[in-house]
């Protein structure tokens, strides 16, 4: 006995569309960007390589200097010594290798004194080569390399649990963060996540040295003439320079009041007493500057825990600041001064030790609207002040 089958009649309703598009390269993101990263065509081209994927690692790591200079190790370029490959893809699969190929520099070996070079092409490493279908094939087995979305490079700013903070995210390198303390009014900074470090003296390890190099990045001034004004009107203004007088006795000046400093009444009588006709005081209303104290808050700070009695400034040096920097980094470990400014120098803006990429110096440059762009891809030190500024005003 025998099931009948039904006859299906199919009806296609629609456009009769005879041209279809073509199914597009699934894996062409995979095959282009690892493309880009060797850019194996332009070698076997014979082309000039592009500063980017491999070439540009070598380039960021190149020159190396010995300690005392006497010798150089530079970069010429590399290749892919694709006669060397020992086992096809096949083979791979079937005896568990890596399918890879030679990878080669050409160094030269430079000697300072005497101006001699010596090039040799030096073995660097096996790296994966990747099949035409977009798949590595490591230790046998066929692997392909999945996607992955994270947060680009630049600054943001954010509020989380009641704390302002931001972030400057490098592409490679040290994080540097900023975060507001509320109750007592501070702004302290924060590198690659390690304990606070109060942001005026982050700012004079950087090499703002005094309290007006500071006060002139985030404030306008204004000069007044107090000879010809009220008392009244002086009151609650914050200096923006020193106040010096000259001693009637030895002519030595010294200084009556600091920069970042409160006038009081009494304060406004001494500087009537010595005569003072001019002074330089903070324009907090002015458009462009700073509305807030929090700047003149780290000052006291600072003068609570790094002036010392009887010291010969009477405000944290660079040295005490570096200290302090590196007793956060570094606790425990013993560094000079000329050690430290060095190492936090290329820490932040030197190519070799931090890189911002393109995409970051372009968030940067939007961000703050300067008014003419910076190419660096390095943070430069009006990225720190814009964004302590901008973190402040919100």
């Amino acid at each position: 006995m025998s099931a009948k089958k039904a006859i299906i009649n199919r009806q296609y309703i629609g456009k009769n569309i005879q041209n279809f598009m073509e199914l597009p390269d699934l894996i062409g993101i995979q095959t282009s960007s690892y493309e880009s990263f060797l850019q194996k065509e332009k070698l076997d081209a014979k082309q000039e390589l592009a500063v980017q994927g491999l070439e540009e690692v070598f380039r960021s790591t190149f020159p190396i200097e010995s300690p005392n200079g006497d010798m150089s190790l530079e970069y010429d370029s590399y290749e892919l010594d694709e006669e060397n490959i020992k086992f096809s893809e096949l083979e791979c699969k079937q005896k568990g290798l890596t399918y890879a190929v030679p990878l080669k520099a050409h160094i030269n070996l430079v000697f300072q004194q005497t101006g001699e070079i010596r090039m040799k092409d030096i073995y660097m490493g096996d790296i994966p080569l990747m099949t035409d279908r977009g798949t590595f094939i490591i230790n046998g087995a066929e692997r392909v390399v999945v996607s992955q979305i994270h947060r680009s490079p630049g600054v943001i700013f954010c509020h989380e649990k009641g704390v302002y903070s931001s972030r400057i995210i490098p592409y490679r390198g040290s994080w540097l963060e900023f975060e507001i303390d509320q109750k007592k009014e501070l702004i302290y900074a924060k590198i690659d996540r390690k304990k606070r470090i109060l942001g005026t003296i982050f700012l004079r390890a950087l090499g703002y040295e005094t309290r007006e190099e500071i006060i002139r990045c985030f404030y306008d001034v204004t000069d007044i003439d107090i000879s010809s004004g009220k008392k009244e009107d002086l009151v609650g203004k914050v200096l923006a320079s020193a106040v010096f007088i000259k001693d009637a006795e030895s002519g030595e000046e010294k200084k009556l009041f600091r920069a970042g400093e409160k006038l009081h009444p009494h304060s406004i009588d001494e500087l009537f007493a010595n005569e003072i006709k001019k002074i330089t005081v903070i324009d907090f209303e002015a458009e462009g500057s700073l509305n807030s104290q929090m700047l003149i808050n780290c000052f006291e700070r600072e003068e609570i825990r790094f002036t010392k009695e009887g010291a010969e400034s009477d405000e944290p040096t660079k040295e005490d600041a570096l200290a302090a920097v590196y007793s956060v980094l570094l606790p425990g470990e013993p560094i000079t001064v000329e050690n430290a400014e060095k190492d936090l120098n290329t820490m932040f803006f030197t190519l070799r030790r931090y890189d911002l990429g393109r995409v970051g110096r372009y968030k940067l440059n939007k961000k703050f609207e300067y008014t003419e762009n910076v190419e660096e891809h390095t943070l430069v030190k009006q990225d720190i002040i814009s964004t302590m500024k901008y973190l402040i005003k919100v």
